[in-house]
């Protein structure tokens, strides 16, 4: 259903712009396809969440990541059903051990330095961590993604120190390192996608 609805509005945009070519036209589609397909996604996680009594600490960690997703990137499934699996597994599992676990301030700091230094390393390499069907091949917006990765993974664990709620200070810390797996070589293998430049080649990169 989600695949018919997003070629018929691709089909509809390739009418009304006719310069837009096969290989723009499947970015445009694949596009569509994450902005549809997010909205039941969001709400099939969310009835989980409820009916596991997680339902407030999930929509904070869902809430809280949405920056640092949006810049850092990450892996993407190759089907709706996997997508959705994933997504539950990453964010009521992160809300699921947040709302359990207690952690000693003197772990706390720990946890939130050895995150934030594997974060600044993970972004450093391959943020932002781009997708074989959605390639961000301008250098000024990798860049300007690439930093608001650095800003927003800083905010997150900064706020972690003084937050005093314990389950929201763990939602910070274990869903941000969570996240910053998501954009790793290794995590990439696992799920079998491929970043943008090893597709398209380094050299593709355009400075613009």
């Amino acid at each position: 259903m989600i695949d018919n609805i997003c070629m018929f509005l691709t089909n509809r945009i390739r009418k009304e712009m006719p310069e837009i070519d096969d290989e723009r036209a499947e970015v445009i589609n694949y596009g569509l396809q994450n902005i549809i397909g997010e909205i039941p996604k969001i709400f099939i996680l969310l009835g989980i969440s409820f009916l596991l009594g997680i339902f407030k600490e999930t929509l904070i960690t869902f809430l809280v990541l949405i920056p640092y997703r949006g810049a850092s990137g990450g892996f993407h499934l190759k089907t709706h059903l996997g997508c959705i699996v994933t997504t539950c597994l990453i964010y009521c599992g992160v809300a699921v051990v947040s709302k359990y676990l207690i952690m000693g301030n003197i772990v706390k700091y720990i946890m939130i330095a050895i995150t934030w230094i594997f974060g600044m390393i993970m972004i450093k390499l391959y943020a932002p961590a781009d997708t074989e069907n959605v390639p961000i091949l301008a250098k000024k917006d990798r860049r300007k993604k690439q930093i608001a990765s650095y800003i927003w993974l800083s905010i997150g664990l900064i706020a972690a120190v003084f937050v005093s709620n314990n389950v929201i200070s763990n939602i910070l810390i274990l869903g941000n390192l969570v996240q910053t797996f998501t954009i790793t070589k290794l995590a990439y293998r696992l799920t079998n996608n491929k970043y943008g430049y090893e597709v398209y080649g380094e050299t593709s990169l355009q400075n613009s």
